[in-house]
């Protein structure tokens, strides 16, 4: 990722180089909008016996303002095994933070092996709040990635999950006590110009946006989710929007985002 000029102060210039020095250089490698570079599928029993399977695959990243890919997304899937007979049987049980951890932990562990970072690469991984809320779970993190052959370049890390219910105070502490000068945070938000709002404060390094749920195709509904994307840049230097459109990345960066992982489309013939 990298800095953009349009419509930004100087001390959003400067926080935007600090935080993302490393996200300049592009892979060497184009692909098409939407497409995974490589995924794979792991299982995991949880503490209560359930089996889980979760598909990791990795999608590119793009530069809004140079429409390059210049990092690299892992995408997470968390599926219950037994089709919907053992949904079901689950009924309003949540998993434990202890299996939400363990899913974390491969997740890390897999997903930097999917990522394959070089020095100047940069690469993004889901991780629950709940594990990085706590000191134990940012330390099993923390510890898994340096187990993990010297990983080279950038990594952030994207939280998700219960951010919504959590003081921004919380998040702002565990942020503090979780990066590093390789290791930065990404907050996953809901699609809500309130949600962006109550994390100005935040010193998180990028805001990301699932625009899966959001109309964003005609003219009249882009009207709102361009006033989204403001409402998340006026909180935070850097916007990334997961599942946008690729007819509307111009549009986007025009709002403010930075960086868009695209949806996947049919080629438009005008």
């Amino acid at each position: 990722m990298t800095e953009v000029r349009n419509g930004t102060t100087q001390a959003d210039d400067a926080r935007d180089t600090s935080a993302y020095s490393n996200f300049r250089a592009p892979l060497e490698e184009r692909r098409s909008y939407a497409a995974p570079y490589e995924s794979l599928t792991f299982t995991l029993v949880t503490r209560g016996g359930r089996e889980l399977t979760v598909t990791l695959a990795a999608q590119p990243v793009f530069d809004l303002t140079r429409s390059i890919p210049v990092s690299r997304r892992i995408r997470r899937t968390v599926r219950h095994c037994g089709g919907e007979g053992a949904l079901a049987a689950l009924g309003r049980r949540t998993l434990e933070p202890v299996d939400l951890k363990r899913i974390d932990l491969q997740t890390l562990s897999h997903g930097l092996d999917l990522l394959h970072l070089g020095p100047d690469d940069s690469g993004v991984l889901p991780a629950f709040w709940r594990t990085v809320a706590t000191s134990g779970g940012r330390f099993a993190l923390l510890c898994a990635e340096l187990q993990h052959d010297a990983v080279p370049g950038t990594l952030l890390v994207e939280v998700m999950g219960g951010l919504e219910q959590a003081p921004p105070d919380a998040i702002d502490e565990a942020i503090t006590h979780f990066e590093t000068a390789t290791l930065g945070v990404i907050l996953h938000i809901a699609p809500d110009p309130s949600a962006a709002r109550r994390l100005a404060g935040v010193r998180a390094r990028c805001l990301a946006i699932d625009f899966a749920g959001v109309a964003h195709e005609s003219s009249r509904e882009w009207l709102e989710a361009s006033e989204l994307i403001a409402a998340a840049r006026d909180a935070c230097a850097q916007v990334m929007l997961l599942n946008l459109r690729p007819d509307r990345g111009r549009a986007a960066q025009a709002a403010g985002a930075t960086h868009a992982v695209f949806a996947g489309m049919e080629a438009i013939t005008v």
